[in-house]
């Protein structure tokens, strides 16, 4: 059976659209263009030192928005920095207001972020609201397919041209943070698969489902070109992670979304969503 039959028999093998595990709307609109001296503070979350990309990502949250407050902070072992951020972002507003809003630089749960993000909230006795994750989300596919396109693991272009072939017969999507992080990444699965029109399965690189059985089953419907993309902005992942998982299954890989214009759009637009419900 050729990959093209096998893609239409085989349905199962692509994520299965079910109940969006975020509130209709989430992450959806832009922050104003202008907002009162005693707006909230964007405060985003790391985990690690905040150095790197995601240092880089918040630089290109505050210059596509001037009219925000963005401090970044480190998670690192005891969430204490994202304490002393809050608690300097509430010297800072009225007693009454909220003083920050909280957004975790991930693309789905994170136990280990999750937890500290909470206990440094608790501890700064701050009023703070926490945003969900950065996905699912359409911009968040976008992204990864440019990651993908950029390694001409994937067309540049949307639609792909009858006789043109692609570059690789099916995308294993790789998530970290465990069962939880790979099964809301399924959403984004379904987003990116209508973007490249190849099946897309999520696969866990710390966790089930692992990635060597999401290879084997894309292999079972005909699949031999097999590409990477780790679902992941770059601290909550080990260095080389992903591209030792795809070596493993004889795969290319993506590379890490990183500084994307597309996830400082998708920060920016967790607060904005946030300001919009109030």
């Amino acid at each position: 059976m050729g990959l093209e039959s096998a893609h239409v028999s085989e349905s199962s093998i692509l994520p299965v659209r079910g109940r969006a595990v975020r509130p209709s709307g989430r992450h959806r609109r832009p922050v104003p263009s202008q907002l009162p001296p005693e707006a909230p503070a964007l405060v985003l979350a790391t985990l690690g030192d905040a150095t790197g990309a995601v240092a880089e990502l918040a630089a290109l949250v505050q210059g596509d928005n001037p009219q925000i407050e963005v401090r970044l902070a480190g998670l690192g072992e005891d969430g204490k920095a994202l304490t002393a951020e809050l608690e300097a972002a509430a010297r800072e507003r009225p007693e009454d207001g909220v003083a920050a809003i909280v957004v975790p630089v991930l693309t789905g749960p994170h136990p280990v972020a999750d937890r500290l993000i909470a206990m440094a909230v608790a501890a700064s006795g701050a009023s703070v609201t926490i945003t969900d994750s950065l996905g699912p989300h359409p911009l968040l596919a976008e992204a990864l397919h440019i990651r993908l396109a950029e390694k001409d693991l994937a067309r540049a272009d949307r639609m792909r041209l009858l006789n043109v072939s692609s570059p690789v017969d099916a995308v294993i999507l790789a998530t970290v943070g465990g069962e939880k992080a790979a099964a809301e990444a399924q959403p984004t699965a379904v987003l990116l698969a209508s973007r490249l029109t190849l099946p897309v399965v999520v696969a866990s690189l710390d966790s089930a489902p692992a990635v060597a059985d999401a290879a084997e089953r894309l292999r079972g419907i005909g699949a031999q070109r097999i590409a990477l993309s780790p679902c992941a902005v770059g601290p909550e992942i080990d260095p080389g992670l992903a591209s030792a998982a795809a070596a493993e299954i004889g795969a290319e890989c993506a590379d890490l979304l990183g500084a994307h214009g597309l996830i400082a759009d998708l920060t920016a637009r967790a607060y904005g969503s946030v300001l919009a419900e109030d």
